[in-house]
């Protein structure tokens, strides 16, 4: 959150350039993807369910209404999620 803005403007241009989809393909350990279902940013069709897709065996949590900083305006769900996920 307080990255500077060549920093920033750099790491946007790479992950959003890059391909992970062979990486993805590889997943073979349990995995957990959490995306709101009202990311402007990263919306979830081209990310959260398209990950689904390349790792079928991965646990898919869509928070409704959730914007692309869920980590901060869901932090609660979010830390239960993971709790649960690790214990299981």
């Amino acid at each position: 959150m307080v990255g500077g803005f060549k920093n920033t403007f750099d790491s946007i241009k790479a992950f959003s350039e890059t391909d992970f989809t062979e990486d993805l393909k590889k997943f073979d350990k349990p995995t957990l993807i959490v995306h709101g279902d009202d990311d402007q940013i990263v919306p979830i069709d081209a990310a959260g369910r398209a990950s689904k897709k390349l790792v079928p065996s991965a646990n898919l949590k869509v928070y409704a209404g959730a914007p692309h900083g869920l980590t901060e305006t869901h932090r609660e769900q979010l830390n239960k999620d993971l709790l649960a996920f690790l214990h299981s």
